[in-house]
């Protein structure tokens, strides 16, 4: 993504908080497209961190962990998958098999990574942990199953999403269709669920209609917790109706309400990105606090290109209690 400009970028932040919330798309056609990028940007379901010498590692959907990096955030260059082996355990839940949605961060002097193995539709699914000094494919340590998820279930064990409080304590959110968004508390020195607190919370959930709201991604900013999540039907092209809404709260584990109050429980979600132009169906959504503000990171389908997955990146700005793109 290249760099929004200076006054673009003033003219938004010195803008009073009801003007911002004005800013909020009402219309599919208010929305901004996706910052500059280049080179390989055939991506799905994002995740993208910035390592301490300034290079951006981005994991995604796909093989042994699809993998791409970038020196400035705008050209981007596919790299070996995560796993050169494929772990054996992925051929339980995946005949396939390979892994999707990964989550990255850097917690303790070490990477960490979660992702999902399913098949498509499934919630015979798992999620699993591999761990990285370096963060680079080849160094990828796999620790095995962290939550799994059957036929009996009621919830679905993919798309993972951790989230360490200031308490110190570390939470993962996770989550697709079935009853929606799920949240269980880890053990830092495991990566795993942690044995003495097994709840399993429910943070988002459509309890009528369609039952589409997956994906989860939490920040905490200005005294709230946000709750990003895709909403509607993915994977489908350019007939996907993916769309990236959020909802916050002033306790990690919930309730989360949108912007109208209405709970993400319930249906609710102020909306952040939706399909707009030859941008469809946005989403499978990370959040990055990079040097010049908030990145929302992700996939939309290109209607000028059949509908080829591409990565989208934009600044958020928070000035309004809610994030916008921009």
């Amino acid at each position: 993504m290249s760099r929004t400009p200076l006054r673009r970028r003033t003219t938004l932040l010195a803008l009073p908080a009801a003007a911002l919330l004005a800013l909020i798309p009402g219309t599919a056609s208010a929305y901004p497209g996706p910052g500059r990028v280049t080179g390989d940007i055939v991506t799905h379901d994002p995740s993208m961190i910035r390592t301490s010498s300034g290079q951006y590692l981005l994991y995604a959907t796909g093989g042994g962990i699809a993998h791409k990096t970038s020196g400035d955030r705008t050209a981007f260059r596919n790299g070996a998958d995560a796993f050169s082996s494929r772990p054996s355990w992925w051929r339980t839940y995946s005949s396939v098999p390979e892994a999707w949605a990964p989550d990255i961060s850097y917690q303790g002097g070490k990477y960490l990574m979660y992702y999902s193995v399913s098949k498509f539709g499934s919630n015979t699914s798992a999620i699993g942990l591999a761990t990285s000094t370096t963060g680079q494919p080849g160094s990828w340590t796999d620790q095995g199953p962290v939550y799994t998820s059957n036929s009996a279930s009621d919830f679905n064990a993919i798309d993972p999403n951790l989230f360490v409080n200031d308490d110190g304590t570390w939470w993962l959110s996770f989550g697709s269709w079935w009853t929606g968004i799920k949240m269980i508390r880890i053990n830092p020195a495991t990566g795993k669920q942690l044995a003495s607190h097994t709840t399993r919370y429910s943070l988002a959930s459509r309890p009528t209609g369609t039952k589409a709201v997956e994906a989860p991604f939490i920040v905490k900013r200005g005294g709230y917790y946000y709750l990003f999540a895709s909403y509607d039907t993915c994977c489908a092209g350019t007939g996907s109706t993916y769309k990236v809404k959020v909802g916050r709260a002033t306790s990690v584990t919930g309730p989360y309400v949108d912007r109208n109050g209405v709970s993400l429980m319930n249906n609710g979600g102020t909306p952040v990105l939706e399909s707009h132009g030859s941008v469809i169906g946005p989403g499978g959504q990370s959040i990055l606090k990079d040097a010049d503000g908030d990145l929302i990171v992700y996939h939309y389908y290109d209607g000028n290109d059949n509908g080829t997955p591409k990565l989208g990146i934009n600044l958020l700005n928070w000035s309004s209690g809610w994030p916008v793109a921009y």
